[in-house]
């Protein structure tokens, strides 16, 4: 072939075919009822009630359907513990654990633990009328158990495994769940509030081992185990009772970042619509692909994503995020991650979890340094340079070259096989979703949802390779941008419209469990039926029809000269910091410029103060000393200029925190996200003293 060909003409067609893919329609202006403003649906919908399995219309029948299609194929697999010890480092102890291969349950087997768990409900005295609470920690059982209750048409309230005593105690009461659902760590937690909750009758624990302190007579339950329930199922079937789709199939409870959790109830019609319209989106999502699952079960993302994943027959491994890699915190050195021993090709992911990999990756690279750490940054800048656009080192065989060179290792950390990620939660950083391309030359589904439209809303197409978007609406969602004056935000903005996103659609919700005034303020239904949700949260439309996240209504204070800050938008800008594992930004209305709480990444800061000699007792001293306080002020700001904030919107002055905020201290929730209230409460102090100095 002429050379001219090869090396001219072929990467200037990539290129013509790249950018075609970036100009084309992904979303279409649409007519639709309700406030006035501008929406948007997906370039291919054809209806709202569409789905991919004719004739299915729960999520009973959906995974009934997949066990009698793929019943020989892998479905959940699960390690078994080797074993387990304490270790100590500068007094403090972490458990690690050695952890073996996966150990698999076909379609069949699972199918047949569901209808056995399904007629134990029955056996134990639970009636369809009860509610069912699933308090545990994403496993097996979590998923066998779920199925199992949609067999008895029980509605399953699902709660965080790290949700606080006065949150669980409001979620079990508020529903009056009369069955539990959980591991021996969650039992525990249950017994210390027992003589404060209302309802329970019947606690069953996904452990055979149930610990003394969560005696039947000492609380008044019935307390058994999964395997008997199971069991006893067995011995003693009773036929299906199944449900209808308007029928509801969960009372999910939010994650608290504002307060009290709030019970969002789904329809088994709802959810089905989000995972019909996401099986149209993922590339290629086939009986042989394999799913990592480690978020929490209770969050709308992970549920949806194993029903889908379920729903084909693909294959669910469970891990957690303490095991996810071979240098999680909880992995014995020398052994396997979840990651490595799985060599998953599909995971979920929240932003927060990417971060850290990024991360992970960056400063073991900066500690090498030398000819390894040139050539990666080398082969970094060329795959950068390529994916924003440049034809030269958009070329295959230079792609393959650096893959096979530096990458390879890099993807090795997820398994090395990973060829889809979703991504949702939180938005994504431009830097962390061109880290993932990149090096591990995955393309990142980032969609946008919220609990009350069952994670559905919009989901970038896989062969978008733009950042800072969430993509156009799902086939089973409008999109609606609606004037809001008081923020200054406006359909009629140019170039693009602006306005808070409002979401329609079948996924939509029934509203929330007993809060009829937070439905009425949050849900509205137009003249021509559809149900809409009002997010509170900002975007803007591209021409294309892509929807982009531009800020959010409780997030915005205006400070004593009267400029608004986005407390979202700069924190999610200062995240890019090294120095920054976590961060809250805090404006009193009554000063002129922002404070922050900074929790520091502890790597980054003991490799800068090694550098700087400066001598330290503990990382609360180092946190504490004006040069270290200083030299994160100036990471900030850079941070800050690279994103073009306005001089106001960088704090003036910082905190910093050497605790991490974790799920366990209340801090954050389980998907990572900060609770803003509590923080200001935990560090009013702290706050305090930023202003006062």
């Amino acid at each position: 072939m002429n050379p001219y060909i090869i090396g001219v003409v072929v990467p200037l067609i990539m290129l013509l075919l790249r950018n075609s893919n970036n100009r084309k329609r992904r979303g279409l202006p649409v007519d639709v009822g309700g406030d006035p403003g501008v929406a948007i649906q997906n370039h291919r919908f054809t209806s709202p009630l569409s789905s991919a399995w004719e004739g299915v219309t729960t999520l009973a029948e959906m995974f009934e359907r997949a066990c009698k299609v793929h019943h020989d194929r892998l479905l959940l697999g699960t390690r078994e513990l080797i074993a387990s010890e304490i270790e100590t480092v500068n007094g403090r102890s972490f458990e690690k654990v050695h952890l073996g291969e996966y150990k698999w349950l076909t379609y069949r087997k699972v199918f047949e633990a569901v209808t056995a768990f399904a007629s134990g409900l029955a056996n134990i005295g639970h009636v369809r009328e009860e509610r069912i609470a699933i308090f545990a920690e994403t496993r097996e059982e979590w998923f066998i158990a779920l199925q199992g209750c949609f067999r008895r048409n029980a509605t399953v309230v699902t709660i965080y495994a790290s949700l606080g005593e006065e949150a669980l105690c409001h979620s079990l009461n508020e529903t009056e769940v009369t069955t539990v659902i959980c591991g021996c760590k969650e039992l525990r937690a249950l017994a210390l509030i027992s003589g404060q909750l209302d309802s329970v009758k019947r606690v069953i624990c996904m452990d055979d081992d149930i610990p003394s302190e969560a005696s039947s007579v000492q609380h008044g339950w019935t307390i058994t185990s999964f395997s008997n329930v199971e069991k006893l199922g067995r011995e003693n079937p009773v036929d299906a009772d199944l449900p209808l789709p308007a029928d509801v199939a969960v009372i999910m409870y939010t994650s608290g970042s504002t307060g009290l959790p709030k019970g969002v109830m789904m329809t088994h019609r709802n959810v089905l619509a989000t995972v019909s319209a996401i099986m149209t989106i993922v590339p290629n999502l086939v009986d042989k692909d394999v799913y990592l699952a480690y978020l929490p079960m209770a969050h709308i993302l992970e549920l949806v994503a194993e029903n889908l994943i379920a729903s084909v027959g693909s294959a669910i491994g469970y891990g957690s995020p303490l095991t996810l890699t071979d240098t999680s915190n909880k992995i014995k050195k020398g052994t396997k991650g979840d990651a490595t021993a799985l060599m998953p090709t599909v995971m979920a992911a929240v932003p927060a979890i990417l971060d850290r990999v990024r991360d992970g990756v960056f400063k073991k690279v900066n500690s090498k340094g030398g000819l390894s750490k040139k050539l990666f940054d080398i082969a970094y800048a060329r795959r950068l340079h390529a994916m924003n656009g440049s034809w030269f080192g958009a070329w295959g065989l230079e792609k393959c070259l650096w893959n096979f060179l530096v990458f390879r290792k890099v993807k090795a950390i997820l398994g090395g096989r990973i060829r889809f990620i979703l991504c949702g939660g939180a938005p994504l950083s431009g830097d962390t979703q061109r880290f993932i391309n990149i090096c591990l030359g995955a393309p990142i589904g980032q969609g946008y949802g919220l609990t009350e439209t069952c994670a559905g809303a919009t989901f970038s197409d896989f062969d978008d390779t733009s950042v800072g978007r969430v993509g156009p609406p799902l086939p089973c969602s409008y999109i609606k941008l609606v004037d809001w004056p008081e923020g200054g935000y406006s359909v009629n903005d140019s170039p693009m419209p602006r306005g808070e996103i409002v979401i329609g659609g079948p996924n939509v919700t029934l509203g929330y469990f007993k809060n009829e005034e937070k439905t009425r303020e949050s849900y509205k239904v137009d003249e021509r039926g559809m149900r809409w949700f009002y997010t509170g949260d900002i975007g803007r439309f591209h021409t294309d029809g892509c929807l982009e996240i531009i800020d959010r209504k409780k997030d915005i204070v205006k400070l004593q000269h009267g400029e608004y800050v986005s407390l979202g938008k700069v924190e999610a800008a200062l995240q890019g910091s090294h120095f920054v594992d976590n961060i809250m930004l805090h404006a009193d209305p009554f000063h002129s410029y922002c404070v922050a709480l900074v929790v520091v990444s502890h790597q980054a800061l003991e490799e800068w103060a090694s550098k700087q000699g400066i001598a330290y007792s503990d990382l609360s001293e180092l946190c504490r000393k004006d040069e270290t306080v200083k030299e994160v002020h100036a990471s900030l700001v850079k941070e800050a200029k690279k994103a073009r904030l306005e001089k106001f919107e960088i704090p003036a002055k910082l905190k910093l925190l050497s605790e991490p905020w974790t799920p366990e201290t209340g801090l954050v929730t389980a998907a990572l996200k900060i609770k803003r209230d509590i923080i200001r409460k935990a560090f009013r102090e702290e706050l305090s003293n930023l202003y006062a100095s």
